[in-house]
């Protein structure tokens, strides 16, 4: 009976040998989450691991042979590294593809302005955030800024621990009687969102002495000027580190585990990667949290142009090469809490610590928005994920009616090429601090190491 039943079993049960392992491997994904709490910063750092693994940079139109490992950095907010197999390419490429932006505050273009005592910079939130969860809490401001020169200036503050850091004023619950009876969802204006980024005015200064000092503040650390805020992306980012959760620290407390919690173990998967035999490709994409549109989003053209530019140069037809060409879209799901069991339906929900999450479909109501992966892709994978031990389980999104949520697999099933979400369950998804089990990650690991091979 206990072959014809599944029961979802927690790894600890089923491969207890491997929990060494999972946490040797989650100390390099939490330096990795320090490292690159934006999508510009996690394209940053993973070039440099790839690179110290041998992988050369990349343009559409150079020459690809078989045996060549290179990255595509395309525009500093996505990059795709692919390793050339010996096999035909007509058998198709093997692609893992994740996502690196997560939910964030990004200041507006033109911020800054004084208000009673206090400096602020104006925002507009990126992806779907609970606005709330953001005021209070310690801020790191990340970005670039492009000044008229043309001239890029890194900016990152807020991390180190001599920073100074930014805040989200809150009401005080003495005054928000009113504002306590409002709904959750609107309570909180987007508006509303002001950064808090200064109090003392300038010397000799009769108006707008506060927002002068900032500006002079940071034109003295950066060179810039107001008017550079024209041209910059500035976000505003949790300013808290990873860490450890619980006694028995089991768990990975950090920002931006949606989705660098599969990103990171699907460039490792590559990276790591012994076997010759397949052409393999590990996707790391920006602008999922607000729908893949744009140049450095799963829906661009160069994924495409790529992989014919890869065909091409190895004697094939791009359009077979993508039929014959089969996908993990690596992103998380929700895991069971159950503080809030009313909006899962259990039976098929992840569990923390049961292994990585296979989900046929995401979409919401109807599935609607998802690319829903054929039994026989599905077989396929499963079989895979069984011949190499690997812990999984499968998952959904929530009670039917509830909500759901979308990932990048459907833009890459539009392409033609089989597809299917596999992922790590996640607690608190999209809040300012999210919760992963570190066996789920080694498990993704295992899983993405298991399909490139």
């Amino acid at each position: 009976m206990e072959e014809l039943m599944y029961t979802k079993k927690s790894a600890y049960e089923k491969a207890p040998e491997k929990t060494d392992a999972a946490f040797a491997f989650a100390k390099g994904y939490m330096q990795f989450l320090d490292d690159a709490k934006t999508e510009r910063e996690a394209v940053t750092e993973a070039i440099r691991q790839a690179e110290a693994c041998g992988y050369k940079p990349y343009t559409i139109g150079d020459k690809i042979s078989v045996g060549d490992k290179f990255y595509l950095n395309n525009r500093g907010k996505s990059v795709y590294f692919v390793k050339v197999g010996s096999e035909a390419i007509e058998d198709g490429i093997r692609i893992t593809a994740a996502h690196i932006d997560s939910p964030r505050i990004d200041l507006k273009q033109v911020p800054l302005y004084e208000s009673d005592g206090m400096a602020f910079l104006k925002t507009h939130y990126y992806g779907g955030l609970r606005k709330y969860q953001w005021l209070a809490i310690p801020l790191a401001m990340h970005g670039v800024i492009v000044k008229a020169d043309d001239t890029v200036v890194d900016v990152n503050i807020g991390e180190d621990d001599s920073d100074p850091i930014f805040y989200i004023n809150d009401l005080l619950p003495h005054l928000a009687s009113n504002h306590a009876k409002e709904p959750l969802a609107t309570a909180v204006k987007g508006e509303t969102l002001n950064i808090l980024c200064g109090s003392a005015p300038l010397a000799d200064e009769e108006s707008d002495a506060i927002k002068k000092n900032v500006i002079k503040l940071l034109n003295e650390k950066y060179g810039v000027t107001e008017s550079d805020f024209i041209s910059a992306e500035l976000s505003l980012v949790p300013a808290a580190k990873a860490r450890d959760i619980g006694l028995d620290r089991a768990l990975i407390g950090a920002y931006g585990h949606d989705d660098r919690v599969c990103a990171y173990p699907a460039l490792r998967a590559l990276l790591d990667l012994t076997d010759d035999a397949h052409t393999v490709m590990c996707v790391l994409a920006d602008k999922e949290e607000t729908g893949s549109i744009g140049v450095t989003g799963m829906q661009s053209q160069i994924f495409t142009d790529l992989m014919e530019e890869i065909s091409l140069n190895l004697g094939a037809n791009p359009r077979v090469v993508r039929g014959n060409s089969i996908c993990l879209s690596a992103d998380v799901t929700a895991a069971f809490d159950p503080n809030y069991a009313d909006v899962y339906e259990k039976r098929n929900s992840a569990i923390l610590g049961s292994g990585v999450a296979m989900a046929k479909y995401t979409g919401a109501r109807g599935k609607s928005s998802t690319s829903d992966a054929s039994a026989e892709f599905v077989g396929k994978i499963r079989n895979m994920l069984d011949r190499a031990g690997v812990v999984w389980q499968s998952a959904e999104l929530g009670k039917v009616d509830e909500g759901g949520g979308g990932t990048v697999a459907a833009y890459i099933a539009n392409r033609n090429i089989d597809t299917l979400d596999v992922g790590v369950p996640v607690i608190s998804m999209h809040a300012p601090y999210e919760v992963v089990a570190k066996v789920d990650v080694y498990a993704a690991y295992e899983a993405f190491a298991a399909f490139c091979r």
